[in-house]
């Protein structure tokens, strides 16, 4: 028998997608620093997480589908992805639950598309990704057509609001090693020195 994130005995697809997104949720809030053991944990733990969503969207589409609520909780999941593939998934989840009327999957499609675009080297187009880069935290390169206006249609924020809380999260947050930095991370960085 299968079990559930809880250890009990698998739950429908629906309660176990809101178990573990509730799971997600409830680990990330405080999340360990970079390169330490617990953080090396808690992204393994990620993975499961995201297979077991996996699993529960096959079951899902075997019994008529699944619903916003069911597309949203599995985007969540899929946007704590290590690769650009993860977080493709999570966008195309997130925009069906939004395009379903699942309000809060907006922002969520946003920040999925976003780190996509970031996974890939390229500019995003809204504005909410966020990223070390040795010496400060910055706003992730943003694509200068977007509008705030478009922005808000997803429930981001204005660009200068994001750039402020770029600046609020270098005066809070120490930086990460970057010695073991993500290769994307690593040219961006780089060309960010090269250019300033």
């Amino acid at each position: 028998m299968n079990k559930a994130p809880n250890g009990s005995p698998e739950l429908a697809p629906s309660r176990t997608l809101a178990a573990l997104h509730a799971e997600d949720v409830r680990e990330h809030a405080a999340v360990p620093p970079v390169d330490t053991p617990d953080y090396r944990a808690l992204r393994e733990r990620d993975r499961a997480r995201r297979a077991q969503a996996e699993s529960a969207l096959d079951l899902l589409r075997e019994r008529g589908g699944a619903s916003a609520d069911d597309l949203f909780h599995a985007a969540w999941l899929f946007n704590h992805g290590d690769h650009p593939g993860d977080a493709r998934r999570a966008h195309e989840l997130a925009r069906e639950a939004a395009e379903r009327g699942f309000l809060p999957a907006r922002w969520l499609a946003a920040a999925s598309y976003d780190r996509w675009c970031m996974y890939e080297g390229r500019p995003q187009k809204y504005g909410t990704q966020f990223v070390p880069d040795g010496a400060r935290h910055r706003l992730w390169d943003v694509d200068p057509t977007t509008t705030d206006a478009e922005r808000a249609a997803w429930d981001v924020p204005p660009l200068a609001e994001q750039l402020r809380r770029a600046e609020e999260l270098t005066r809070t947050e120490p930086q990460p090693p970057m010695d073991n930095a993500p290769a994307w991370l690593k040219a961006a960085i780089s060309r960010w020195e090269n250019s300033g």
